[in-house]
């Protein structure tokens, strides 16, 4: 099964359904509904279909099928103007993941390290939540299953250490990724804050010329919630982009749609799946053909 094939099944039930044979007032009432209902936000879904009664009107759209056309293009544009590429151009490049317990966090950096071993790429992972036991247990499980290089301290060791051993070797193996895992502890606990910047100043003099990516993950089933956390981290942290999780079987995927035109923040990895390659690339085309 294709990736776009996965996608598609797993946001089935996201999907805008288009139940009418006739362009009225009716069928904009319903896909109004469809995109709430999808969590794509009360004013989002506002703004959506305003755009698209407009376009209707002064393009005198009389087929369903142009409608769908029409609101396809609608919600692709939401991702105008936000870069969705992965900057990786500099070795080794350092992506440092974010994210409160339980977003599926681990388990993203297990599948992205995978994706990157299998394209050929060397990648160190750094255990960096020194704060419970478990986590580094569940990093080193991860890790074994892609087939990567794992760094780790002692339990309740200074992450910011860890990442430092991490950084240096990354160094020594000439590695082409760097992922560094964190502390999952809640989003508006200031010390957590604080040690994410201690582990980017550490990251930043131990690896001045590294390209760098802080990726904030997020359970795309959680809808609100999910906009929450990221405001909390993009406030404190300077997010880079979005990993999404746990989009298969949800029917809040318009979550996606409203992070982009609310929250401008990219999305760069999208999870729709429990395998180890069941995560990609974010691709805002596919998606929107997936939900429409």
């Amino acid at each position: 099964m294709s990736f776009f094939d996965k996608l598609k099944q797993g946001l089935s039930k996201t999907k805008i359904n288009f139940g009418f044979k006739k362009v009225d007032e009716e069928l904009l009432e319903e896909l109004e509904e469809s995109l709430v209902v999808a969590d794509v936000g009360f004013d989002v879904t506002e703004e959506i279909i305003s755009n698209l009664r407009t376009r209707i009107k002064k393009e005198n759209i009389t087929e369903t099928e142009d409608v769908k056309n029409a609101l396809r293009e609608e919600l692709i544009n939401s991702f105008e103007g936000l870069n969705q590429e992965l900057d990786i151009s500099s070795k080794p490049a350092v992506i440092l993941m974010v994210g409160v317990n339980g977003s599926g966090k681990t388990t993203s950096i297990g599948k992205i390290a995978n994706k990157f071993n299998k394209e050929g790429k060397k990648v160190v992972i750094v255990a960096g939540d020194t704060f419970r036991a478990a986590a580094v247990e569940q990093v080193e499980v991860w890790a074994n299953r892609a087939n990567c290089e794992l760094v780790k301290g002692k339990e309740n060791q200074d992450p910011s250490s860890v990442i430092f051993d991490g950084c240096k070797r990354a160094k020594e193996v000439n590695a082409d990724i760097l992922i560094c895992d964190t502390a999952g502890r809640l989003q508006n606990k200031k010390n957590l804050m604080d040690e994410l910047e201690k582990m980017k100043k550490v990251i930043d003099r131990e690896l001045p010329d590294s390209s760098k990516e802080i990726l904030l993950v997020l359970d795309g089933s959680t809808g609100q919630n999910a906009i929450s956390q990221l405001k909390s981290f993009k406030e404190t942290t300077g997010i880079t982009g979005l990993v999404l999780t746990k989009l298969d079987g949800t029917a809040k995927g318009g979550i996606v749609i409203r992070l982009a035109r609310e929250e401008k923040v990219p999305v760069k990895f999208i999870g729709v799946g429990e395998q180890i390659d069941d995560m990609e690339t974010f691709n805002s085309t596919d998606f929107v053909n997936a939900i429409v």
